[in-house]
């Protein structure tokens, strides 16, 4: 898995050192923040750093809920969900694709929920983080 492009920064990253670190990364970036916020009305961004050694991360929040965490890396970001049962049930139920599928069973169940990371690179990627987004908001 790819390191976070901030560890050991003490500061929130600005737009312009997002942009240096994730490159090409950095428009879909903005791209899935924007459609979550118009689509899907997910309009709270909370910078998060829980040490220096774990970098920064954004939430993705709906009110006081957090959907989608994300963390720029160099080239590239990552992202997580935390689904509940209804959530994991609702997703495995959805005719997923066979990526949505093998991310489904390759996640680690925690007490709070299971947890779904995906690496994104792409515009590619968007449709992926967004469905299981949806599945998240509706359960």
């Amino acid at each position: 898995m790819e390191t976070n492009a901030f560890i050991g920064k003490a500061e929130r990253p600005t737009d312009q050192e997002l942009a240096e670190a994730m490159g090409s990364a950095k428009p879909v970036w903005d791209s899935l923040i924007d459609a979550m916020a118009a689509e899907h009305d997910v309009t709270i961004q909370e910078w998060k750093n829980y040490s220096l050694r774990s970098g920064w991360a954004l939430q993705l929040k709906k009110k006081k809920r957090t959907i989608i965490h994300m963390a720029p890396c160099a080239g590239c970001f990552r992202i997580a969900l935390i689904l509940g049962d209804r959530a994991m049930e609702a997703a495995r139920q959805s005719g997923p694709s066979a990526r949505i599928s093998k991310l489904l069973d390759e996640a680690v169940k925690y007490p709070e929920g299971t947890g779904i990371r995906m690496t994104i690179k792409s515009l590619k990627d968007i449709p992926t983080v967004k469905k299981l987004a949806v599945v998240k908001l509706e359960n």
